[in-house]
């Protein structure tokens, strides 16, 4: 018989910490996972670089309107499902426990793209600014180390120490990017811009491609659902914090890409390649100053720390469920007392992105396109097609519980997300060539999609396997909390622990 109770002398738990986080906390998770400034200052000029296009404003907005109509129906599920998998247990109880599993291990490969590409991003634009501040040439990845010894120390740490990091810097970055935008308005030149908000570019050539960058910079507004087993009052925490994170999501990366398109003016694409991510610093250091410029370098630098440290505790918690569940080894499905840290889930990502610093510094592989945006971008991909399941998942949900809800919320606003966001989806793998900067049918363009679907129908495989040698782990997938099973699960079905009828013998 096992127990969820943590025993005396016992060094890890199987709960994270409770009431923890309010609104403001979670919307701090979501926005800097978000990273505002990254996304304004680094994703969109290297977008623009490679892909040619220019419609960000408007994608920003289009993509805000269809992550609030798909939340609708999000935060009523997650009214009745408080589970730290999100996607994962939505998934799960929507469509069926073989695709919630096979999602599961879509999201920590989208998620991780996320959290290895914020390293290259890292170490890439801080190496120049060490060589012009300190007169220094550090390899990139020594600085990306750094950063990863750093959030490595407080993914272990309590997730109220994390929330307040983050809190403050996205304070300052927030407020560095709207002044850095209306600093630009005022340049010489400026010309308001009205191409980048013709919605005629959500249908045209490559809409695709930035539907795709557009989705990447919004990743992290499912957070609120990560975190509602540790927030106080989820029910009204979770929707509050996400439809505040949309909104200020979009109206600061629409106001700010918009005042750098308007300023660049003609030369836009020909100075995003040759400024790369210092084009939005350096018109606005033309009103600013150089003071102000080397504060946004600085704040560029801490969006990314900010972004790793959230997409950290994003796959840790995944990890968490799924090992609590038994779908993960049941390592990973236990926390620190005291703090309520998923450890071991936090050490395995910790691993993870010292493998891939690691591996780009020895082949040489470029740390700024190749690791910082295909990662991004690709992460990007793997969450639009999450959310789309996700989106199926809330109608199905709905159509076996309808109790409680009215039609608003569980059938007319996810239907119609769904259908947008298929079309999305479907516009997204269409152009990931021209997202990716390859040509069609090269490497990059098949392996990134192919590796969701391959991921998505391993997993499910795993949970029909569960379903048939461990049918009590199996029954309890997709139920966090009140799982029906604390035995079993992946160590035990490799093990086969035939000895003890079907059952693993672990006792806590």
């Amino acid at each position: 018989m096992s127990s969820t109770a943590t025993q005396p002398g016992s060094q890890l738990s199987d709960a994270l910490a409770r009431d923890r986080l309010g609104v403001a906390a979670i919307v701090f998770f979501m926005m800097s996972a978000a990273a505002p400034l990254t996304v304004v200052a680094g994703v969109v000029p290297t977008g623009i670089l490679v892909t040619g296009l220019t419609g960000f404003p408007i994608a920003f907005l289009a993509v805000a309107l269809v992550l609030a109509l798909f939340s609708v129906g999000y935060v009523a599920m997650a009214r009745r499902i408080a589970n730290a998998g999100a996607f994962y247990a939505y998934i799960a109880q929507g469509l069926g426990k073989p695709f919630g599993v096979g999602a599961s291990w879509v999201a920590l490969l989208s998620y991780n793209m996320f959290q290895v590409a914020s390293y290259g991003g890292f170490g890439a634009i801080a190496q120049p600014l060490f060589v012009d501040w300190f007169g220094v040439d550090v390899p990139w990845y020594v600085l990306a180390l750094a950063a990863w010894a750093l959030v490595a120390v407080l993914g272990v740490r309590d997730v109220a120490v994390n929330g307040k990091v983050l809190a403050t810097l996205l304070i300052a970055e927030i407020a560095l990017t709207l002044v850095f935008g209306i600093a630009e308005i005022f340049t010489d030149g400026f010309t308001p811009s009205t191409s980048s908000l013709d919605p005629g570019a959500l249908i045209g050539a490559g809409s695709g491609a930035l539907l795709i960058m557009a989705v990447t910079g919004f990743v992290g507004f499912e957070q609120s659902v990560v975190f509602s087993e540790e927030s106080r009052d989820p029910r009204r925490t979770v929707p509050r914090a996400t439809y505040i994170a949309i909104a200020m999501i979009a109206v600061v990366y629409a106001f700010a890409c918009w005042a750098m398109i308007s300023a660049a003016g003609d030369g836009l694409v020909d100075r995003a390649a040759a400024e790369g991510p210092e084009l939005f610093f350096n018109l606005a250091a033309v009103q600013l100053g150089d003071t102000a410029l080397h504060l946004g370098h600085i704040l560029f630098l801490t969006s990314l720390i900010a972004a790793m440290i959230s997409f950290h505790n994003i796959i840790a918690r995944y990890m968490f469920s799924l090992g609590r569940e038994g779908v993960l080894p049941r390592a990973f499905g236990r926390t620190v007392p005291g703090t309520g840290a998923p450890k071991n889930g936090s050490l395995a990502q910790s691993a993870v992105g010292l493998a891939v610093i690691v591996a780009f510094a020895v082949f040489g592989w470029d740390p700024l396109v190749q690791l910082f945006f295909w990662g991004g971008t690709s992460g990007g991909l793997g969450v639009l097609l999450l959310v789309t399941l996700t989106s199926f998942a809330v109608i199905g949900y709905f159509a076996r519980n309808p109790e409680g809800e009215d039609l608003l919320h569980r059938v007319i606003a996810p239907v119609l997300s769904s259908v947008l966001l298929l079309v999305m989806s479907y516009l997204a793998l269409d152009n990931i060539a021209t997202l990716l900067g390859v040509e069609p049918g090269s490497t990059p363009a098949i392996v990134v999609p192919a590796s969701f679907f391959v991921l998505l129908v391993l997993g499910s495989l795993w949970a029909l396997y569960l379903k048939s040698a461990r049918p009590q782990v199996y029954a309890g997938i997709g139920l966090g909390a009140r799982s029906a099973t604390t035995t079993g699960g992946f160590s035990a079905a490799l093990n086969n622990d035939a000895a003890s009828g079907g059952e693993t013998g672990y006792h806590r």
